[in-house]
């Protein structure tokens, strides 16, 4: 991608209204366009982070078995008031059809989820299953905020696991939990698994997965010595007081919820009076269990945990691309010719490895003003081409993590790349 033509470039100011780093970098790096609160329009760059993102989580739940599916976010009404959702959930969107008929607009999908497998599912032989999708979600929240952490219209992969005992919930849980703290590790993000209200969807205790950030919603109590970790909100123990492993003290930190898991109980099954036929020929309703990670508002975290002064940090499993390639002018027509004609075959070079790269070829923009914006998005590597680098056999190399700059040789620099990526 050449950045000459890319539509969507970086801003010399900061958005006024952004309250939260994630709010204020996306906008101003051209990752994110806010349509008004709680709404964005992902570009070409923040739609690359994503779709990178989105990708980690559909790897993780195939490995779990799980299958792809996509569902309305339409849906009717009559499916919301069977739940009792249509009544006792505020932040429902509800649309009023010039037909007379009402509709939700889907901020889970128990609703639909739960008749579209137990209508196919009815025998004990075809558990245990799950099905996931990633998709749009939306909530009529009464204050969006925290950028793309906390919106009306959102991303997110939601899975609906289906089970014939409590027992095998329970050990799918266990590896569902497994693959969600391998998710965030890939994501370059550290989550607490965390003891919480089950809220609206169920009146069991539910597990958050929680990221330590300041831009946070949530309080939580941890213990370093362990995996304890609860929200302050249940909680029966405060800061300072012992663990209950009986190691460290407890410590309080604001957090951010990428991720929970439900246990639905038989809810849903007995709502749609929809069984399946056991072992002794017998109609028995199935343990359902949700799983929801917000892809979007991952990408909200991700940025508030790696940023500086100048700009983000992604993490290369991520990152809109693993290069940002850079040219420089030179006042020296020949030297510029030079320079442009190396800059674009390791640009084609890179490309015919498959390896994405983010092409800096803008004219008459200063060295300055390159850098800056190199900074301002945050890929991992960037690679100039320029006099100097040239005067000194080959192209600067600098990784966005690091302060340090070198030169690599031009016939090294496809090699260090590869070395770089694998790292």
């Amino acid at each position: 991608m050449r950045y000459s033509h890319l539509f969507a470039k970086t801003s010399k100011n900061a958005p006024a209204d952004a309250e939260t780093i994630n709010a204020r970098l996306l906008q101003q790096a051209g990752f994110v366009d806010q349509l008004m609160a709680g709404v964005y329009s992902y570009l070409p760059l923040g739609l690359r982070v994503l779709r990178n993102i989105e990708q980690i989580v559909r790897e993780e739940m195939n490995t779990l078995g799980a299958e792809e599916v996509l569902m309305p976010t339409l849906h009717p009404k009559a499916n919301w008031e069977k739940t009792g959702g249509w009544d006792s959930i505020d932040v429902l969107f509800k649309i009023e059809s010039r037909t007379g008929n009402d509709y939700a607009l889907g901020q889970s999908e128990e609703e639909i989820v739960t008749p579209l497998v137990l209508s196919r599912a009815q025998s004990y032989k075809q558990f245990p299953l799950a099905v996931y999708q990633i998709h749009w979600k939306y909530r009529d929240e009464l204050r969006a905020k925290s950028g793309i952490m906390r919106g009306r219209e959102f991303f997110m992969k939601d899975m609906y696991s289906f089970h014939t005992s409590q027992e095998d919930f329970d050990r799918f849980y266990k590896e569902a939990k497994q693959a969600y703290l391998k998710i965030f590790k890939r994501l370059g993000l550290v989550a607490k698994v965390t003891e919480a209200s089950g809220g609206a969807f169920t009146t069991k205790v539910s597990y958050e997965f929680m990221v330590l950030t300041d831009a946070g919603e949530d309080d939580i109590l941890y213990c370093d010595e362990c995996d304890y970790c609860v929200n302050v909100e249940i909680a029966k123990t405060k800061e300072g007081d012992t663990c209950p492993c009986g190691k460290g003290p407890l410590k309080s930190a604001r957090a951010s919820e990428v991720g929970n898991v439900f246990d639905l109980g038989k809810k849903y099954g007995e709502n749609f009076d929809l069984a399946y036929t056991d072992e002794a020929g017998e109609r028995q309703y199935p343990i359902m269990g949700c799983y929801g990670i917000g892809v979007s508002r991952v990408m909200g975290v991700i940025v508030e945990k790696y940023n500086d002064e100048k700009g983000i940090l992604w993490p290369k499993s991520v990152a809109p691309m693993t290069v940002h390639l850079v040219s420089l002018n030179s006042k020296d027509a020949s030297k510029q010719t030079t320079i442009d004609d190396e800059a674009k075959k390791l640009y084609e070079e890179l490309q015919k490895k498959g390896i994405e790269v983010f092409f800096d070829d803008r004219d008459g923009v200063s060295p300055g003003a390159k850098f800056a914006d190199a900074d301002l998005i945050g890929i991992p590597l960037r690679i100039v081409i320029s006099e100097k680098s040239l005067d000194k056999g080959g192209a600067e190399w600098k990784e966005r993590s690091s302060a340090e700059a070198s030169i690599v040789s031009l016939d090294e620099v496809m090699g260090s790349v590869e070395k770089f990526i694998q790292s």
